[in-house]
This record gives structure tokens, C-alpha cells and sequence, in this order.
């Protein structure tokens, strides 16, 4: 496999040589930066812990060089809070026992720039080595231009696969922005219930943004248990824990169809809800 960047890295914790390693992912979850796939992806994770026909693999996009810092981390330069990013992505990948982890290392400003091909052919070059069934990454309603970037350039390179190399399902996760506001015939709700200690381990492990001034560990746990409660309001809790995404599989069964209409609509169909709603209670 071939990759644009130099510093580019795949980590197999399980020592299996890497063209076998991205042979056998079925899950493949694809973040911008390092914890997005672990906040994001949690599913995929759980889906294939312990099992040996299924098996989840990460890809981190940016190097993590411009984290927010304060506290003990504060005087990090970025160079070297790139690196121990790196290596704490590294070790979530031994606590959840991926397939395999590949961080590219671009620039997050790389990323963002829609001239620039690399990310999207990094991620053709990855779909190319394995054939996962169902895809984890960004929505394209994420408020982070780095998130939104990513999204965009997974469906590109998933678009740029023969038909029947497409995975079954593609799903864009909440992150900067819940989802809550997709009509519930649209969401995906994601069951992320148990484990909550490899949960917690996974999160934890990013100290330098945990204890570095982000409690990604409390918002994200939190964030699960509120899905679950606030998911229905007439039935008792089916789940512990909820992760809610947007199907992008249509965006990639059709290479036609416009991203940005795609998303709008969903905010028409929220509109349309509420409205009626209103209009049903007014005298």
C-alpha cells in the first residue's frame, strides 16, 4: 500500500503481517483526528471485539499537531504533541483490539485543502487492501472543517470503488454536533451498550486531551447514556447506550447525488417536523 505521506504509519497489535491485517477488516472506521474513531466508532469496536471473522480497523487522517493544551501538557510544542498523540492512538488500538491502525499524518490544513488530492487517494489506497462491510467516519452536517473534510473525502474515495467493492453500509457519526435533531425514521441509532470499562479505557488513554483541559471521557459516556434515555419518550430504555449516525449509504450507491442537497434535506425534513408539530397544538 502505497501512501502519500512519508510519516504515514500501519500498527498491527496482534503482529500479523499488515497486507493480511487489512485483508480481514470488516469495520473500518475513518476519523480526522486521534480519539475521533474511538468517540465515533465505538460500535464498530464492540461489533468485533473478541471475534475472530470479524475484525475493526482505524484510520486516523491528521497528526494531531494543533490539540488544544493546558495544564502539564501545556508546553508541548507541536511536534511533540503530535508524537505522543501518535503513540496514545497507538495504545487504544492494543485496548481494543483492532485489526489494524493507520494514521496517515497530514497536516489537519492539508486536509482542509479541497485541492489537495492526497487524503482522498490515501483512502482509496487503504479501500483498495481491504474490503470492510460497513464504514464508520464523519457526517457531513459535523460543525469541524477538519471532520467535515474527512467525510467528504471517504465518500470520494468509496465512490471511486467498482460497485461491488462498496461496503453494505456507511454510516457518518456524530461528533461536533449531535444528531439528534434527524427525524428518527432517518437516524441510525447505534447500539454502543456494554463494555464500559473498555469504553472508558479507550477514551482514557488520550491523557493529553483528557487531562490536558477536554473531558471527552465524561462527554462522550454521557453523551450515550443521554442518546439512549432521550431516544423515546413513551417506552422504557431499550439500550444502555446510543451512538447516532446518518446513513450515508446512499451517497455512495449513487455517485449522482449532490452531498450538499443530500444533508439539506434532512434539515427539511427536521423543519417540516417541527412545523407540523407547531401547527397541530395552535388553535
Amino acid at each position: 500500500m502505497k501512501l502519500n505521506n512519508a510519516a504515514a504509519t500501519v500498527f498491527v497489535p496482534d503482529g500479523t503481517p499488515a497486507d493480511r491485517a487489512l485483508g480481514r477488516i470488516t469495520h473500518l472506521a475513518i476519523g480526522a483526528h486521534q480519539d475521533d474513531c474511538e468517540i465515533m466508532a465505538f460500535h464498530g469496536v464492540l461489533t468485533c471485539f473478541h471475534r475472530s471473522d470479524l475484525w475493526f480497523g482505524a484510520v486516523t487522517c491528521t497528526n494531531g499537531s494543533g490539540s488544544p493544551r493546558c495544564g502539564e501538557y501545556a508546553s508541548y510544542a507541536d511536534g511533540e504533541m503530535a508524537l505522543l498523540r501518535r503513540r496514545e492512538q497507538d495504545k487504544a488500538a492494543v485496548v481494543g483490539n483492532y485489526g489494524a491502525m493507520i494514521q496517515l499524518n497530514h497536516p489537519s490544513a492539508a486536509v482542509k485543502d479541497a485541492g489537495n488530492p492526497a487524503l482522498p487517494e490515501d483512502l482509496a489506497a487503504i479501500l483498495s487492501d481491504c474490503r470492510p462491510q460497513v464504514i464508520y467516519t464523519h457526517n457531513p452536517a459535523d460543525k469541524h472543517e477538519t471532520h467535515l473534510a474527512v467525510a467528504l473525502a471517504a465518500v470520494q474515495a468509496i465512490r471511486g470503488l467498482p460497485a461491488d467493492r462498496r461496503p453494505r453500509a456507511v454510516y457518518g457519526c456524530e461528533v461536533w454536533r449531535n444528531l439528534d435533531w434527524l427525524s428518527d425514521h432517518k437516524k441510525v441509532a447505534l447500539d454502543v451498550s456494554g463494555h464500559e470499562n473498555i469504553a472508558a479505557a479507550l477514551i482514557g488513554v488520550f491523557d493529553s486531551q483528557v487531562a490536558g483541559g477536554k473531558r471527552y471521557d465524561l462527554a462522550t459516556l454521557g453523551r450515550r447514556r443521554a442518546n439512549a434515555t432521550y431516544f423515546e419518550s413513551h417506552v422504557t430504555d431499550r439500550a444502555e447506550a446510543l451512538w447516532f449516525a446518518m446513513d450515508l449509504t446512499p451517497l455512495v450507491q449513487d455517485g449522482s447525488l449532490n452531498i450538499g442537497e443530500f444533508v439539506l434535506g434532512h434539515i427539511d425534513d427536521f423543519r417540516r417536523d417541527v412545523e407540523a408539530r407547531i401547527r397541530k397544538r395552535m388553535p
